[in-house]
Order: structure tokens, then C-alpha cells, then sequence
């Protein structure tokens, strides 16, 4: 029970703080689990830690989201933004690709890679506006980087702030964008976990609650934290963390 109740802590962690920065929430969950041989992380589990992480975003926007109403303009780009994930991943998740690219060395490589492409493209000095500068074509295009993220180390959170710093967009409206378009991202993949958890039997206890619970006050705490912090410093922070877990799964990989 004590050994339960670790690793459903230890993941509800990994979710809550990976989820939204952008270091690949996904990759460190399939690393944690392979690495430790984590005998809790069953598919209700998935469901409950990435509905934890969807209920907190969804909690701290809700003034933004309440407001929708009465900004379409807004409700239509997430929406729009939302198609090709939803698309590309449903045929990924149909075919059983998407199991095929979690496997470590991808995540390894990934990493690195992508690490690399957010330091270069957080480099220069942009200041687009989510209220006067964000379209129609614009949104389509983050959202087709964002399918980018259905392999595991690329990272969701990453790649659309990657996408919309090219797009010349300032820090804090590249990690708005990118926080507003999980809220759908993790939606679908709530349900696509869920469908499958309903499938196979299941029970409902306490262990669930707590996913949820610390998935949730992770999360949030997490958000709060890097909206604060990415108005006064760069994304370097995190393209070094990437290097060296890398590094560290190339190690552990190749040795």
C-alpha cells in the first residue's frame, strides 16, 4: 500500500511539472516508470494524472475561459488550433503507431534535439501580441507543430512555445498560446485514455483521488510559477535540463 501510494506521488509530480514546461511531460513519465518498474501506472492512472493537470488550467484561466463568451474570435483560433493534434493523433492512436514511439532512444534523441531548436528560436527579441497579432493561419500553423508532440520527448508545451516564438510572439503570450491549447490536448487524451480504461475492468479508489489531487495542485502551482518566471528570464533554464537528461538517457542507453 505505502509502495502504491510513492509512486502514484512521484507521478502525479512527474505530470503536474513536466506537463507544462517545456520538457516533455510524456517522456519523463515513460523514463520514470521504465527506470523504476512502476506497477501503479495503469490507465486509469493516466487518465486521472493528465485529468488532474486538465481541471488545473482549466482553474487558473477560468476568468479567460468565462470570458470566451464574449471573444469568439478567441473559443475559434483554440479550436482551430486543436484540429491537427486531434486529426493526426486519433490516426496515430487507431493505427498503434503511437506506441511504437515510446521507446527511450526516440526520447533521448528527441530531447536533445528539440531542446536545441526552442534555445535558437527563444534567442531573439520578439513582442506580437496574442490580442492583435494572432490569426487564423498563424494559430493553424502552432497547431501543426504541435502535432510534433505526439512523440514522446519533443514535449507539447515546448514545441508551441517553439512555434509561436517563431511567429515572433513575446514569452508570456507564447506560453499563453501554449497553455490555452492544452486544455483541449489534454481533454482528448483524457478520453482516449479513459475509453480504454473503461474497456478493461477496473475499481475506483483511493489511489485515484490522490493522482488527481496532486496532478492538480502540481500543475497549477507549476503554471503560476512559469508564467511568473517567464517574464523575467529566458527559456535557457530548460533547454540546459534537456541536454543533460539527454546526455543522461544516452548513457544509460548507449553504455
Amino acid at each position: 500500500m505505502l509502495t502504491n501510494i510513492i509512486e502514484i506521488v512521484i507521478l502525479s509530480l512527474v505530470q503536474g511539472v513536466s506537463e507544462f514546461l517545456p520538457i516533455s511531460s510524456s517522456a519523463h513519465l515513460i523514463v520514470v516508470s521504465s527506470l523504476y518498474e512502476f506497477k501503479s501506472n495503469s490507465l486509469l492512472i493516466d487518465v486521472s494524472l493528465h485529468l488532474g493537470s486538465l481541471l488545473a488550467i482549466i482553474f487558473f484561466f477560468r476568468k479567460e475561459l468565462a470570458d470566451l463568451k464574449n471573444n469568439q474570435r478567441l473559443l475559434s483560433l483554440m479550436i482551430f488550433g486543436s484540429i491537427p493534434l486531434i486529426v493526426i493523433g486519433y490516426t496515430l492512436y487507431k493505427t498503434g503507431l503511437i506506441y511504437i514511439l515510446r521507446d527511450i532512444k526516440i526520447i533521448a534523441w528527441t530531447t536533445l534535439i528539440f531542446g536545441i531548436i526552442l534555445y535558437i528560436a527563444d534567442k531573439c527579441r520578439f513582442d506580437k501580441k496574442i490580442s492583435s497579432n494572432l490569426n487564423l493561419k498563424v494559430i493553424l500553423y502552432i497547431g501543426l507543430f504541435q502535432t510534433l508532440s505526439l512523440i514522446p520527448g519533443v514535449s507539447r508545451a515546448g514545441i508551441t512555445i517553439t512555434a509561436a516564438r517563431i511567429f515572433r510572439f513575446n514569452r508570456f503570450d507564447s506560453s499563453k498560446i501554449s497553455f490555452l491549447l492544452a486544455i483541449p490536448a489534454l481533454a482528448g487524451a483524457s478520453i482516449l485514455s479513459l475509453k480504454d480504461a473503461i474497456s478493461q475492468s477496473f475499481e475506483f479508489n483511493y489511489l485515484i483521488f490522490i493522482a488527481i489531487a496532486l496532478s492538480f495542485l502540481s500543475s497549477y502551482f507549476t503554471v503560476k510559477f512559469f508564467l511568473e518566471y517567464i517574464n523575467k528570464f529566458s527559456l535557457s533554464v530548460f533547454v540546459f535540463y534537456r541536454i543533460v537528461v539527454a546526455i543522461i538517457l544516452f548513457i544509460i542507453i548507449y553504455n
